[in-house]
């Protein structure tokens, strides 16, 4: 089984110091996490910017603040920025913000866009108009149906393929297994480029058997803070480094 691609998602939009002291929340945090995460085999960053009271954001200046001193620090490592709405942001809004940062890639809810199926088709063509790569986040199979849907109808634009599958979000507990996976690893339609995060303790667990799928994987804080045996993570790059030594276990 050959290592697969690793994202790190830090923060997310709702987890703060309450949640873990070292979760990053500053551009500096973020930029050392990355430093961090990168030299423990992380391939890309997960960019989610906060406010100046600590809340989820999508201020375009935070954004290219942010993206321009991880370019300068970590140059060989690639950096995703989310477009979450977290309950706070509508679909103008996040087309807003991809229009004014224009970044190299982006995550896309296809749940969220779902709102407004109108911007959605904007969300889509800005994305193919500015070169910016797109990964759709599915949480379930009916989310990966509408994508199929709008893809057909070319809502969404050729090219536009990635996914990420998120296993546990809406769980009890928001607590995943590997068995969430099957779902989506039994549509014969899946794309070539799928990635998986998993939320909960047994986080890793899920993220190995995506590896063993032949997926990319997206770990970290945003999904879990903790091993499956209860103990809490020291930092993001604990978690990648404690990830990657089990890929390679499991390799042997």
């Amino acid at each position: 089984m050959p290592t697969p691609f690793i994202m790190v998602a830090p923060n997310g939009a709702r987890r703060g110091k309450g949640d873990h002291p070292l979760l990053p929340i500053s551009t500096d945090e973020i930029v050392a996490t990355a430093i961090a995460c990168h030299e423990a085999g992380a391939d890309a960053l997960h960019l989610h910017v906060r406010d100046d009271d600590g809340q989820h954001s999508l201020d375009a200046g935070r954004y290219l603040e942010t993206l321009d001193e991880l370019c300068r620090s970590v140059p060989n490592m690639r950096v995703q920025i989310t477009t979450e709405s977290a309950g706070i942001f509508d679909v103008s809004t996040q087309l807003k913000c991809l229009e004014h940062v224009q970044p190299d890639w982006a995550s896309i809810s296809v749940r969220e866009m779902a709102r407004d199926p109108h911007l959605a088709q904007r969300v889509y063509a800005t994305c193919a108009e500015h070169g910016i790569e797109v990964q759709h986040i599915l949480y379930d199979t009916k989310d990966a149906a509408l994508l199929r849907q709008w893809q057909s109808m070319e809502i969404v634009r050729a090219g536009q393929d990635a996914v990420l599958f998120v296993l546990g979000r809406y769980a009890e507990g928001q607590i995943s297994t590997p068995r969430d996976l099957d779902p989506f690893l039994s549509d014969t339609s899946r794309p070539r480029d799928w990635m998986v995060c998993a939320f909960g303790p047994d986080e890793h667990s899920c993220l190995l058997a995506a590896a063993k799928s032949g997926g990319a994987v997206r770990v970290g804080f945003e999904n879990s803070l903790m091993t499956n045996d209860g103990q809490v993570h020291s930092d993001n790059a604990a978690s990648v480094s404690a990830l990657r030594n089990l890929i390679e276990r499991s390799s042997s």
